[in-house]
């Protein structure tokens, strides 16, 4: 792996743990830790030893408090747009990979943060977890994906009472209406959320991936297509060496060992 400025990553086993490291800033999203997110995504996607990636923030105050408002504070009209898809690009790239991310939110996840969060699988909160989108208290709108993935997640009228208030919610909230996946204790949330990843790690890796694609397809297109794409993923996976030792431990009453093949 490279070397990051802003980034940890660790490795346990087949999961790796990324890690936002600007605790001062409550690992506030500058442009050059979206650039860094970005490029360490696009290494863990490509390395075959990894089959699932947990995203969090450094300490226990901040998952990632938003933006950096120093940054978006200078930009124009042609640089705003910019800066929006930079995160937008990334968060795209991180929400159609093969692998499941999963966020272990810890503490504040505002503005960009949350749409980080939005952005992957799934979502695992710390119950000392808060959740919001306040950009419109500093006269702009999500701009990483917030108003897109939000309302898809938890209803058009939820979502648009968080984006019009800007008030965060807290974890038991969040549950409550489909935004978290999960709340643990604070001690407990990388063990947790590394749980989760083996559980899903231990299953066949191209049918996991296979299926992340077939939902993210199927969110966006009509019925009959998305159950086009189903059936053909469907029936190639049937063509995979996992699929025959998949069946073939479930007849013979044993573990499966799959390869990714």
């Amino acid at each position: 792996m490279a070397d990051y400025r802003f980034l940890t990553i660790e490795r346990t086993d087949a999961i790796a743990t990324v890690t936002v490291q600007r605790p001062e800033k409550l690992n506030a999203l500058n442009a050059d830790t979206i650039v860094e997110l970005d490029a360490a995504l696009r290494e863990l996607e490509a390395d075959d030893a990894v089959r699932g990636v947990i995203l969090t923030g450094a300490g226990e105050k901040a998952f990632v408090a938003g933006a950096d408002i120093a940054e978006l504070a200078k930009m124009g009209p042609l640089s705003g747009v910019r800066i929006s898809r930079q995160g937008q690009d990334a968060f795209r790239f991180l929400e159609r990979m093969r692998k499941p991310v999963i966020a272990a939110v810890n503490g504040f996840a505002l503005g960009g943060g949350l749409e980080l969060a939005l952005a992957c699988h799934l979502r695992v909160a710390s119950e000392n977890a808060r959740f919001g989108l306040p950009e419109v208290k500093l006269g702009i709108i999500p701009g990483y994906g917030g108003t897109v993935r939000l309302p898809r997640l938890v209803g058009r009228g939820r979502a648009l009472e968080m984006i019009l208030t800007g008030e965060m919610i807290d974890a038991a909230e969040a549950h409550r209406i489909g935004l978290v996946n999960r709340v643990v204790p604070q001690p407990q949330l990388l063990e947790a959320a590394r749980d989760l990843a083996a559980k899903i790690a231990a299953n066949g890796p191209i049918a996991v991936a296979l299926a992340l694609q077939a939902v993210d397809f199927g969110y966006h297109a009509t019925t009959d297509d998305a159950l086009r794409l189903e059936s053909n993923l469907f029936g190639l996976l049937a063509s995979t060496e996992d699929m025959r030792e998949g069946m073939a431990a479930f007849l013979e009453k044993r573990r499966a060992e799959f390869r990714g093949r």
